[in-house]
């Protein structure tokens, strides 16, 4: 053993700016140049590196996917009723609002941009602007599989 490392401060997490990020894929993404190269030349983990190749594939794939319409079906009204609409609330004055405010979903009564859907089993399924458009796609393709 003829190495000894003496560590003496504290080492701390590194973090990348996009750009920072943007260059390192860059230099992976030249002909001949390897993952486990550029990250030596750099001082850098390799896994670091494939996560951000993850993340970009990622999201490239979620960018190039067209938005749609997912159909699930129509429900008929039942005989003699007709639903009543959902009254929207208006729209909150505007005010300052810290990134906390902004992050919590406000009073239930307040739902911006609000859709209800009745199945014809009698589940209503209600969401607002505020719905994670994945975990709503999961549930539609979900309910439309077992359809």
């Amino acid at each position: 053993m003829n190495r000894i490392e003496i560590i003496t401060g504290v080492e701390r997490r590194r973090r990348y700016s996009d750009e920072e990020r943007a260059a390192v894929l860059a230099m992976c993404d030249e002909p001949k140049a390897t993952i486990v190269g550029v990250a030596k030349r750099l001082g850098m983990s390799p896994g670091l590196i494939h996560g951000w190749r993850r993340m970009r594939r990622e999201a490239e794939k979620l960018s190039s996917e067209p938005l749609q319409f997912i159909a699930y079906g129509s429900v008929a009204e039942p005989a003699g009723q007709a639903l009543a609409p959902t009254p929207m609330a208006p729209p909150p004055a505007p005010a300052q609002h810290t990134v906390a405010e902004e992050l919590t979903r406000p009073h239930p009564g307040a739902r911006p941009g609000a859709i209800d859907i009745d199945l014809p089993s009698g589940i209503r399924l209600s969401v607002d602007s505020y719905v994670n458009e994945k975990a709503l796609a999961r549930v539609l393709r979900a309910l439309r599989d077992v359809a």
